[in-house]
């Protein structure tokens, strides 16, 4: 603003002589002058702020016609070993279909398939079955997740949404735009990208909520103008690629907890066996040993007897 105010001073000392008014060199310098105080003395006003968010939620899957609903499921009942899908909440869709997502089918796969690896090895967990959103309707609710049991025979189902929102400044380096090289070289447009996720676990025939957890993270980045558009989409990706791993280390907290919940609340959460199945009766292996030495040991204190 101080260097407006100085080019404008400039200016009407030019005006007030009449000799240099006379120069055509002084009037192409005076026509020059007016352009940058016009770029300057506006503060810049062509430089801009862009904000760009892409989301999905859980709630308008589930309850897409009902603001007001309040679900009171039934206790859960878990048939070991489990037999698990996980999806991404499709999003919503708009007049013209679907809104844009910020990741296709097969980067959806590739994060869905690191956190199917972090459980599938769990004694309690037969297989992890992973869901391509096309499987799943805008607002489905449970009666779409009803057809996935069905379809891919699961009991329990992870429901991934996410949103992330991209923010793009222009900083003082966007005046090196009007020239070529500096549309290439100069990383002058600020980007931040923030990513939340969410997973939410239920089971699909109580329609209760077994737990959840969020995954977060936050790139920041610069690009030219001509690469802007690539850099996005790449921030956009780690964001998610970040995420990720923030969630399943929160996912498995919260698994260690629902544990815990499971044999607190047995109104809650009751744990029963598929035909064949030889495990233990509660979610880990340690409560099975724990349930077979109290048998072992009252069997030889009859002996003793």
């Amino acid at each position: 603003m101080k260097f407006s105010i100085h080019l404008a001073r400039g200016m009407l000392r030019v005006l007030a002589n009449p000799c240099i008014i006379m120069s055509k060199f002084k009037i192409r310098s005076l026509v020059l002058l007016s352009f940058v105080a016009a770029l300057t003395g506006g503060c810049f006003a062509f430089m801009g702020h862009t904000t760009n968010t892409r989301a999905t939620s859980l709630m308008d899957f589930l309850y897409p016609n009902e603001a007001q609903h309040v679900d009171t499921p039934g206790p859960a009942v878990l048939s070991l070993p489990l037999r698990v899908g996980i999806a991404f909440v499709p999003p919503a869709r708009s007049n013209n279909g679907y809104n844009a997502a910020p990741l296709t089918e097969e980067a959806k796969a590739e994060l869905l398939k690191r956190v199917a690896d972090e459980f599938k090895a769990l004694p309690y967990v037969k297989n992890i079955e992973i869901i391509p959103t096309t499987y799943l309707r805008p607002g489905g609710g449970f009666v779409n997740l009803n057809q996935l049991k069905n379809f891919f025979d699961v009991d329990v189902i992870t429901l991934v949404a996410y949103d992330q929102t991209q923010f793009t400044d222009e900083g003082l380096l966007t005046l090196t735009y009007w020239t070529i090289v500096g549309a290439y070289l100069v990383p002058a447009e600020r980007n931040d990208t923030q990513t939340l996720m969410e997973a939410a676990v239920y089971d699909i025939k109580s329609r209760k909520l077994l737990f959840r957890a969020p995954g977060l993270s936050e790139v920041k980045g610069g690009a030219t103008p001509v690469n802007a558009t690539e850099q996005l989409r790449s921030n956009s990706r780690e964001g998610f690629d970040k995420a990720t791993t923030e969630l399943i280390a929160n996912l498995k907290n919260q698994l260690e907890d629902f544990k815990t919940k499971a044999k607190d609340a047995p109104e809650e959460f009751q744990i029963e066996h598929k035909p064949g199945y030889t495990g233990g009766g509660a979610l880990d292996g340690g409560f099975a040993l724990a349930i077979a030495g109290l048998a072992m040991g009252q069997i030889l204190r009859r002996k003793s007897a």
